[in-house]
């Protein structure tokens, strides 16, 4: 078994590989690179994305990529086409082949099909002098000096660079299509960072988040509605106008300060300028600003009228974090 010092070393090693051979690949970016872009950017059909072998799931991710990114593409694997999922390609597709020899026997036989329908192609390749890249009508140059694992074999420094570079494609053509916030959430409704972009505070609000009591209430009328209501606070209104908030921790320091708390009234103790936000305002920015400021409630608003109270526990539960 191979020490600690040793297994750190070979960690290193393999990401200092990679890490150069992705420095090559910046450097390759360029007119053609753009051009390439440019054509993406005019085409009214999909990007096909087509491999085999490791090659292939780099493929699926830049798919994915793409497609959460608002722009269609689908994946096609390189075997299957030439045995019946060539009907996938449309007239207005172009195609992108990713493969490091540019030699195996599937990119040979499909490769000829998807000239004949007349689809523009572009190679992704680490072999300059391949059938892929003579094949094709636009190269992109992924070719790494070395594999990063024992004796050049596991696909590693070549895979990453195909990797990078259909990043980099995805990401030029989000930039160039004004890929917005909104955007982002239309196309991750479900995940984390979507819902961050398009969960709005009304949302979550529910039939007791409408804590409020008079000005004058009577403090068991403040106890009993924060009790009641289960938001560890309440409104409080004069003639329907939001006025302030008490907040159970009001309540715990009332009874600390003062021997005599029945005469005590809901505006005796009420924060008169209460935290507010829009009913419209993304439950992420409250769940940020609630903890900025350490507070666990905030007072939600909608054209100067009060709406309800959104507790910080409620937008947690959403799955904000």
């Amino acid at each position: 078994m191979k020490s600690i010092n040793e297994i750190k070393k070979i960690a290193q090693e393999c990401i200092q590989i990679e890490y150069d051979s992705i420095g090559k690949i910046k450097e390759r970016i360029d007119n053609n690179f753009a051009f390439i872009v440019q054509l993406l950017l005019k085409s009214k059909g999909r990007i096909i994305v087509t491999a085999i072998g490791k090659s292939a799931n780099i493929a699926n991710k830049i798919v994915a990529t793409f497609n959460s990114t608002g722009q269609p593409a689908i994946f096609l694997h390189a075997a299957e086409a030439i045995h019946g999922d060539l009907g996938n390609i449309q007239r207005d597709d172009i195609v992108i082949c990713i493969s490091r020899s540019g030699n195996t026997p599937e990119i040979k036989a499909l490769l000829p099909l998807i000239k004949n329908m007349g689809n523009k192609l572009i190679a992704m390749t680490g072999n300059l002098k391949s059938f892929l890249a003579d094949e094709s009508d636009f190269l992109l140059d992924v070719s790494v000096e070395k594999e990063a694992g024992i004796n050049n074999l596991a696909p590693t420094s070549s895979t990453t660079a195909q990797l990078v570079m259909g990043d980099a494609l995805a990401i030029s053509l989000l930039s160039c299509n004004n890929f917005t916030n909104e955007d982002f959430a239309r196309f991750h409704p479900g995940g984390t960072l979507g819902k961050r972009l398009s969960v709005k505070l009304f949302q979550l609000l529910h039939e007791n988040s409408n804590a409020s009591v008079d000005i004058n209430a009577s403090i068991n009328t403040v106890i009993l509605e924060i009790s009641k209501k289960r938001l560890g606070a309440t409104a409080v209104l004069d003639s329907d106008k939001l006025a302030g908030i008490i907040t159970d921790g009001d309540l715990r320091r009332m009874l600390e300060n003062k021997e005599g708390a029945s005469d005590i009234i809901a505006k005796d103790i009420m924060t008169s300028s209460p935290k507010i936000m829009d009913k419209n305002a993304l439950a992420y920015d409250a769940l940020v600003f609630m903890q900025k400021k350490n507070i666990n409630q905030i007072i939600v608003m909608s054209n100067q009228k009060y709406v309800g109270i959104a507790h910080i526990h409620e937008i947690i539960k959403e799955g904000l974090i």
